[in-house]
């Protein structure tokens, strides 16, 4: 069985919150990653992804200077145990319309599991 933590990423990259979406988009260019966590007073509070700059900034022809990363994140931050098979994180995924998973061990937040790392074999010698 693959778990959640073989197919994770491990570098978690985040942002305050009322931080404007251009700069969201910067970072997650700079980064090479596709979403960034929001935090408030050190606690996360949303997740921030390239399709929401998309379509809730862009598409919607608003100016990313003025919108801040709280006006468009999800929230609440959707989670799963590291230790779940990635089914089980397909089928939440597919449950709440998300591509991206905050990967929890202990009550806290160790890794992101996007969509794109479901794609993304793992050999024999992990297992």
């Amino acid at each position: 069985m693959i778990t959640v933590d073989q197919l994770m990423t491990r570098h978690i990259v985040d942002i305050a919150a009322g931080t404007s979406a251009i700069e969201a988009a910067r970072l997650m260019k700079s980064r090479k990653v596709g979403s960034v966590l929001v935090r408030r007073n050190n606690e996360v509070i949303g997740i921030v992804t390239e399709p929401d700059i998309v379509r809730k900034v862009v598409g919607a022809e608003r100016i990313p200077y003025y919108i801040a990363v709280d006006e468009i994140m999800s929230s609440p931050v959707i989670g799963i145990d590291a230790r779940r098979p990635v089914t089980e994180a397909a089928d939440l995924m597919e449950q709440h319309g998300t591509r991206h998973l905050a990967v929890m061990k202990g009550g806290s937040i160790v890794g992101i599991l996007s969509v794109r790392d479901l794609l993304h074999p793992v050999s024999m010698d992990e297992l």
